[in-house]
Formats: structure tokens, sequence, C-alpha cells
């Protein structure tokens, strides 16, 4: 049984304690493209830190220091380390139970499948993704790679951010599922391997659903302490809603504002949108994007067929990157500065 003490002579007079309250920033609908870009995309990435939280409880004027006293039974049980945690996804493929459905938009759904070991993670390396298998009865298996939205090292489930297109048949599929149904997925699909500070700045493009395995690669650096990547996205929609992430992203950015800044650019932007209009265009990567000529930056792309053909050229296939053509071309980026997810 939990006991609480608390008297005026426990208080330590020699004990100093400053609090400093940091006011946050209110959350942007959208960056403005109106301002000094090209010397974010250059200036040096801000010096190490330690960036280890300290928590101190402070009991203010009025309020009291609250002293706790607790049993050997109250204590709780050693947490298993990641690495000892077992993986889910080694090669096979494996039947996960749909657990919850979340509607994000009209067209958007995130479902989160569960480990039958609730204790397993995923198993899954930065960048990679998961292959998805659906059977329509009298055809042929539907095969379609998708890329989780929760952290790799979850215990107990993962999510995956879906959107619905016409006529395709596995968003179709997923969109009808109903909680407990089960669907197959296989991993890992190895992308790009990542480690900390493999780059010292990297370019993410992303339209529609690509947004998927760059908020994968974005949420790796900036979980990793040690990691000192700069990222900047450059991601376009049809419409405000369309944005996939976004609070995920808006975190991201009010978290880390030196070091992650999004642009986001809509075919059909409301009234007052202070973001970019109509497609990705030379001019505008041109502004917020490093120069080719910085050493260490990758600039990754992905997003439906005429995304890539306008901006980088499409993959042969997953394992051949194909030409560099394009926007990025133009811009005078070589083929070994840009990935294709």
């Amino acid at each position: 049984m939990h006991q609480t003490l608390f008297h005026p002579k426990l208080l330590i007079p020699s004990l100093q304690l400053k609090v400093t309250m940091f006011a946050r920033q209110t959350f942007r609908c959208a960056q403005p493209l109106k301002q000094s870009f090209r010397k974010y995309s250059t200036e040096g990435a801000p010096k190490k830190s330690n960036l280890t939280p300290v928590y101190v409880a402070v009991g203010l004027a009025g309020v009291g220091i609250g002293l706790y006293r607790y049993s050997s039974s109250s204590a709780a049980p050693a947490a298993i380390k990641l690495e000892d945690r077992p993986k889910v996804f080694t090669g096979d493929w494996v039947d996960l139970k749909l657990a919850e459905i979340e509607t994000l938009s009209h067209n958007t759904k995130r479902f989160r499948f569960e480990f039958d070991d609730k204790e397993a993670v995923s198993g899954l390396p930065v960048a990679s993704a998961l292959l998805a298998k659906y059977k329509p009865e009298g055809e042929k298996a539907v095969l379609r790679p998708y890329t989780p939205t929760s952290e790799e090292d979850t215990p107990g489930y993962l999510e995956l951010v879906v959107k619905a297109y016409p006529g395709g048949p596995m968003s179709e599929h997923l969109h009808s599922m109903n909680v407990n149904q089960r669907l197959s997925l296989k991993g890992p699909l190895p992308k790009y391997p990542w480690e900390a500070n493999k780059h010292d700045h990297i370019c993410l493009i992303a339209g529609g659903t690509g947004i998927t395995p760059m908020y994968q690669l974005a949420r790796q650096i900036f979980k990793n302490p040690e990691d000192r990547t700069k990222v900047t996205l450059v991601f376009g929609n049809v419409s405000e809603e369309d944005i996939l992430l976004k609070k995920e992203l808006h975190e991201l950015e009010n978290t880390y504002p030196q070091r992650f800044r999004a642009f986001y650019v809509l075919d059909n932007p409301p009234e007052g949108w202070t973001g970019g209009k109509g497609f990705i265009t030379k001019e505008l990567l041109k502004t917020v994007l490093p120069e080719p000529k910085e050493e260490n930056i990758k600039v990754f792309v992905c997003g439906p067929p005429g995304l890539y053909k306008a901006i980088s050229g499409g993959k042969v296939s997953p394992k051949d990157q194909g030409e560099l053509t394009g926007i990025l071309k133009e811009l005078g980026y070589n083929k070994e500065q840009v990935f294709k997810f």
C-alpha cells in the first residue's frame, strides 16, 4: 500500500530548482514559400547536444511535494530488451489479425494489425517495406508493397495507412475489411539501408501515399539523438485533406525546426493557402533543395508514376534504379545522389 508523507520540515532549504517554461509553437498548416530557403538548405547542422531527458518532480507554492514510499511488491517487472524480443517478419508469410480501423479522410484509413505474440516486434530495418497478399476468389493473387507507419520496435502490432484507389484491388480489399479479419504479409523488403549520419542532408520528394517510406526514414532519424541529419520534405497532393500523416509531420517540424522543413504543394488549394499551388516545379526544387554541388546529400523520390516521370524518371525494377531524368537531372544532380523508392 502506498503511503504519502508530507511535512514542512522535510523541505531542504539548500535545494535550488530552476523551472523553465517553454511556449509550444502553434502548428502550421503549411510552410510559407516566401522565405530564405537556400539559407536553410545550406546552413550547417547544429552541434551535438545532450538530448537525454531529465525529469524533475517539483512541488510549486501551494501544492507541496509528495514523497512516496513503495513496497517491494509494487516494483514493475524488468522490461524485455529490444534485441531479445522475437521478430515477426523473417521472410515468410504471416497472417495478422486486424485489430483497429481509423478513418483519416474520405478515402484513407489507418489499419492496426496485431501480432500473435504481444511481446514481439516487426523486425523490419529502415528503410524497408512489407508485401501484402490478397487472392480474390477464382483469380490470381494480388500483391502490393506497403510501408508501415508505426515504429519498427513497437511491440505487439504494426500500422498501415492506406488510400483507396478506384479499381485498386488491394486498397479496395483493405478498405472493405472488418476487425478480426486477417491479412497475409511478408517481409522485410529492403529498400535503402540507413545508418545514423549516413548523409549530412537528405531531401524527400513525395506524392500521395509515397510519403510512407519518407516518414519511416525521417522518424528513424529524429528518434536517434546521435543522428544529426537535416531533412527537407517536398510533399505534393491534390487537396489539403489528402495530406497523409499531416499531424506526425507537423510534430516533427515543430520539435526539430532547425533540422526539418516541410513544403506542401496542392493541386486544389483552399482559400488562404500559403503553400505551393499546382505541381512540384523545377523552380520550387531549385529554391528549397541544397545545391547538387554540395557534398554528402541524398534525394529520395516516391509517388505515383507521373511524379517519377517529372522529377527523376522511373525505376526499371526493384533492383535497377534506371537512369536519372526529369527535373533533378536538369538541376544538375547525378544518379548517385538520387534514390527512387
